[in-house]
């Protein structure tokens, strides 16, 4: 299942993070929703569920970490009838200074950093600072994915300055199952402080 363009909207609510995964028509505008999707927050084995839309009464594809809260296991991202069709994880090590994943679906293998390593450091630095770090700020900040093999471009993360979160997502390589893009790209809103 390719989509080579679309973008995520987050809807804050007390309990859960909500994601609608809207697809983009051929002149940039937004076109139909793909998937609405719920976090559930604080929980200790992090899974997410992707439904046809908000009534959530049809199951899509879902993502599910491997173990309970281990910064390096890993996510699997399941179709409908709960096979896999694709992985994550974030690279625990790489990512003290520049946040860094690795991406699988379907045989291609990518890595993923953040686009500005300016940002990424004064990311982290603001969060060490007394007071200063408590102010919330939507730092804007962009992952690149290529193919491990050939350097190509696979896939694409921009977060856009809004007051909710908002993504654009670009996926240029056919081989990446659309249902993992939009897997990592929830998971690049969701899980990136962790």
């Amino acid at each position: 299942m390719y989509v080579p363009a679309f973008s995520m909207k987050q809807r804050i609510t007390m309990m859960a993070n909500k994601y609608e995964i809207i697809g983009t028509n051929p002149d940039g505008t937004d076109g139909p929703l793909l998937a609405f999707a719920q976090q559930k927050r604080m929980a200790f084995k992090e899974e997410v569920t992707f439904y046809s839309d908000d009534t959530k009464s049809q199951p899509v594809f879902s993502f599910k970490a491997r173990k309970r809260i281990d910064l390096g296991s890993g996510y699997d991202v399941f179709d409908a009838n709960q096979q896999p069709i694709g992985w994550f994880k974030k690279e625990f090590g790489k990512s003290l200074l520049r946040s860094s994943w690795q991406l699988s679906s379907a045989g291609l293998e990518s890595d993923g950093t953040e686009r500005n390593p300016t940002i990424a450091i004064v990311r982290r630095v603001w969060d060490f600072i007394p007071v200063v770090g408590e102010i919330p700020l939507p730092f804007i900040f962009h992952f690149d994915f290529t193919d491990r093999a050939t350097g190509q471009p696979v896939l694409s993360v921009e977060r856009k300055m809004s007051v909710r979160d908002r993504y654009r997502v670009s996926v240029p390589d056919p081989r990446l199952d659309f249902r993992v893009a939009a897997a990592m790209t929830v998971a690049l809103d969701a899980l990136q402080s962790r």
